[in-house]
């Protein structure tokens, strides 16, 4: 079975093999991103990390361990990218909508895909409903630039979810970096 690493050049890592220690079940690495996200740059395919690894991104470190990995992906590349998944192992596990489903592997790692399609000025037209300038963040991976939704976004998103304790942390130091209201003292 191929890897999601090994490109052209040999330098983009391999995701990790499925045999794994215990403690490191339905964990998704830095090393898994870097390879997924690596493989589907290889095959032109644009992607923004969201959820729990873009706060991290934008953070430039890991802040937890995290199960899955979120991106944003334009509609016309899912099937691509979805080719690529299968052959990797994973298989659709969760559909939210048509434009929202979980691919898992056998490990217990899931990406969970989140599907848009822009107008011709670069908007969001259809599908997940990124808000504009969403889809402008940049952050760092193990020193690895990567395309993610911007913090405003980021921490926009936990205002309406304040029970994500796991991230309150990371939260609240996305907005003491980018000068951003704390969502804490917002929701007051």
């Amino acid at each position: 079975m191929p890897s999601l690493g090994g490109g052209p050049d040999n330098n983009t890592p391999a995701i990790a093999p499925f045999r794994r220690e215990w403690s490191q079940m339905n964990v998704m690495t830095s090393q898994d991103v870097l390879a997924l996200h690596g493989k589907l740059k290889g095959l032109g395919i644009r992607i923004w990390i969201d959820g729990g690894w873009c706060i991290d991104a934008l953070l430039g470190r890991q802040t937890r361990e995290h199960k899955d990995l979120d991106v944003a992906i334009e509609a016309r590349d899912v099937p691509r990218a979805r080719d690529l998944l299968e052959g990797e192992g994973y298989r659709e596990v969760r559909r939210e909508s048509e434009w929202n489903f979980v691919m898992g592997d056998r490990v217990g790692r899931e990406i969970d895909l989140h599907a848009f399609v822009l107008d011709a000025s670069g908007r969001v037209a259809e599908g997940i409903l990124y808000p504009n300038g969403s889809l402008t963040g940049t952050g760092t991976i193990d020193g690895v630039g990567v395309r993610c939704i911007g913090a405003e976004q980021m921490v926009a998103f936990h205002r309406r979810r304040p029970n994500r304790e796991r991230d309150a942390a990371a939260i609240a130091e996305l907005c003491t970096r980018f000068g951003i209201p704390h969502p804490a003292k917002t929701n007051r």
